[in-house]
């Protein structure tokens, strides 16, 4: 039996009534259910596979990339002339990282240290470890300037143990041996009669100490009681602060461990996080959204005012005594040795600092600072660390060594440490965190959108239906006054006769 169009349109209207108010619905609750799957997925708990596993172990590759300035012309430099450096590597090292001693606490919180192993990747590097490079003899000119203002007898008694022990201002070593240690008659004599004076025990390397060893205790939020928590740090080896620097501000433990974030970050969002190598915690600020990987993100870079100093910037005054903006002295940290931090080629630095050496190039692209990481979730997708090591070097009076030496903040090295998701850990990151909120949320227009079209499908045939029916009316009534006039085919001449006979 054939349906008619009246019955269809009811149909229609109260069809598309369900999926305009269950679409509304949506609106409204729609944001409340995928909010609440993303808290469930994202709060450190071991019983979310795939949130805890990405913080736990980190199963995502991750590389060190190292770049050394070797100096040209060392004679020279020693002389007082300025010095030239020509940029080595990269060599790149497979960094492995993972949390053990997993303790949670009933407060929500919970403790762990988290280790590094790197592996050196030839294949990614411009050379082998055994490639030879010239830099800074920290030994010599780092522990002059350290002694510059002792008594002269202390200053020559040193020189004489640099001679003893055939110690130079500069070194020319294997790559492999400065990053990873080499054997120093003067460091074991230093650690014999000196203990403590060094960072190291056994070889001495920029890198000797990161090599298998931890970050330290760091005590965070699971995010479980206050998803706005989660990652933040509690407490870095029992600390809620440290001491290395001049104002409670600047020694201040602020943000996350530099791995994740709290989620539904927005463009006014910043990202601190607490860096153990660098002796303070540091944020980053929104500079634009892109794409990476096919997941939405924002990037967060380091802004200018991180490195400068406190005439530039006051808050910056705690991490006095400041040189030009741009370095930061981290010396407080490092034995008092005269070492400080900046971005790669004195990026974002004060244009002095360039004129001091040549051989640098600085640029946003090769040298900034950035995460990207998606919004939502607080997840970063793609990392690049970028920071250079500097010593301050100059003629010590006393300690010959140092011959004519100008004062110059000197580049050492400088290192990216890079990571971003990818394979099934992205798949599935992107399935459970960004494609299934997506389709949700574009239900909601769907459904409302097929709803408005079925009422206005239903009034489409209404109106059909009328006019079918007005048309019907018509139709049938013309046909009764033809029919009529067929039945009476003499009414006319009849009435026509009656007239004329009426006028007879």
């Amino acid at each position: 039996m054939a349906v008619s169009k009246s019955t269809l349109s009811i149909a229609f209207i109260v069809l598309g009534g369900l999926a305009v108010l269950f679409g509304t619905v949506l609106v409204f609750v729609g944001p409340i259910i995928i909010d609440d799957q993303i808290v469930k997925n994202i709060e450190i708990n071991p019983n979310n596979g795939l949130s805890y596993t990405m913080w736990k172990d980190i199963p995502v590759p991750f590389f060190m990339s190292v770049y050394f300035f070797d100096i040209v012309n060392p004679n020279e430099t020693l002389d007082g002339e300025k010095p030239t450096v020509v940029q080595r590597g990269p060599y790149v090292y497979r960094e492995n990282r993972w949390k053990d001693n997993i303790t949670f606490h009933n407060n929500h919180t919970v403790s762990y240290k988290e280790y590094r192993q790197y592996f050196f990747e030839e294949s990614m590097s411009v050379g082998d470890e055994s490639d030879m490079v010239t830099i800074p003899n920290m030994l010599v000119l780092g522990a002059s300037v350290m002694m510059e203002n002792m008594p002269l007898r202390v200053r020559l008694l040193l020189s004489r143990t640099f001679k003893t022990f055939n110690e130079g201002p500069f070194l020319t070593k294997p790559v492999g041996e400065l990053m990873w240690g080499y054997d120093s008659k003067l460091v074991d004599f230093l650690n014999n009669y000196l203990p403590g004076m060094l960072p190291t025990s056994g070889k001495f390397g920029l890198f000797a100490e990161f090599n298998n060893s931890n970050t330290g205790q760091f005590t965070i939020f699971t995010g479980q009681d206050d998803i706005r928590k989660v990652h933040m740090v509690d407490s870095w080896n029992g600390l809620k602060s440290v001491d290395y620097w001049s104002s409670e501000q600047c020694n201040m433990i602020n943000g996350t461990a530099g791995q994740m974030w709290p989620p539904f970050m927005t463009k006014q969002s910043t990202m601190p996080f607490y860096s153990p190598d660098a002796c303070r915690s540091m944020e980053l600020v929104y500079q634009r959204p892109g794409v990476s990987r096919g997941i939405p993100v924002y990037r967060f870079v380091a802004p200018k005012t991180l490195f400068a100093n406190g005439s530039d910037y006051p808050p910056n005054e705690g991490f006095c005594p400041c040189r030009q903006s741009g370095l930061l002295n981290v010396s407080t940290c490092r034995h008092n040795s005269p070492v400080y931090i900046s971005h790669p080629h004195f990026f974002e630095a004060d244009p002095v600092l360039l004129d001091t050496v040549n051989g640098l190039s600085p640029n946003e692209d090769e040298h900034g600072l950035f995460i990207d990481i998606h919004p939502e979730t607080g997840v970063p997708m793609n990392v690049s660390i970028r920071l250079q090591l500097n010593l301050l070097i100059k003629s010590v009076f006393g300690i010959t060594e140092t011959g004519k030496i100008a004062e110059v903040v000197m580049p050492m090295i400088w290192f990216e440490e890079s990571g971003y998701i990818d394979g099934p850990v992205l798949n599935t990151f992107r399935t459970n965190l960004v494609v299934l909120p997506m389709v949700m949320e574009y239900m909601q227009y769907i459904f409302i959108g097929l709803g408005l079209a079925g009422i206005l499908g239903a009034v489409v045939l209404y109106v059909s239906d009328k006019k079918a029916v007005k048309k019907t009316s018509v139709s049938l009534s013309q046909g009764e006054s033809v029919k009529d006039t067929k039945h009476n085919p003499t009414s006319e001449t009849q009435a026509e006769k009656y007239c004329m006979n009426d006028s007879r």
